[in-house]
């Protein structure tokens, strides 16, 4: 995070506000890259943090776009330092294990960001 100092933004006052759905809320993401139309989502967790319903169906439709790369990190990374764990592809019916540990992950993004930036093809 570039400012440590920042905080999550509290969502709560939009409850209920879509009056067709008023469970439906907004989601934050933690990480997004993009580069020729292309988009890298990222979504940390720390152990035993728990990945709402209305993140999941939000993750999962992303993944759908084929413009799209879903990630689930386990992990964190603030004034404490950063974690990276294991972290997976997010697809439609599951979560695919692609690496683990901080160089692992910067390797993946890197292997994307040439991927996409050399490409026509849809999806990485």
């Amino acid at each position: 995070m570039r400012n440590p100092f920042a905080s999550h933004t509290d969502f709560g006052f939009l409850k209920g506000v879509i009056q067709e759905n008023p469970k439906a809320m907004p989601s934050n993401l933690d990480m997004i890259f993009e580069r020729n139309g292309h988009f890298l989502i990222g979504e940390w967790k720390r152990e035993d943090e728990e990945v709402s319903t209305g993140q999941k169906i939000l993750l999962k439709a992303l993944a759908l776009n084929e413009k799209f790369t879903v990630l689930m990190i386990n992990g964190h990374s603030d004034h404490t330092g950063t974690v990276v764990d294991n972290y997976y592809e997010v697809t439609q019916s599951k979560l695919i294990v692609l690496g683990n540990g901080i160089d692992s992950l910067k390797d993946y993004l890197n292997t994307w960001y040439r991927y996409v930036n050399n490409t026509s093809k849809t999806h990485f």
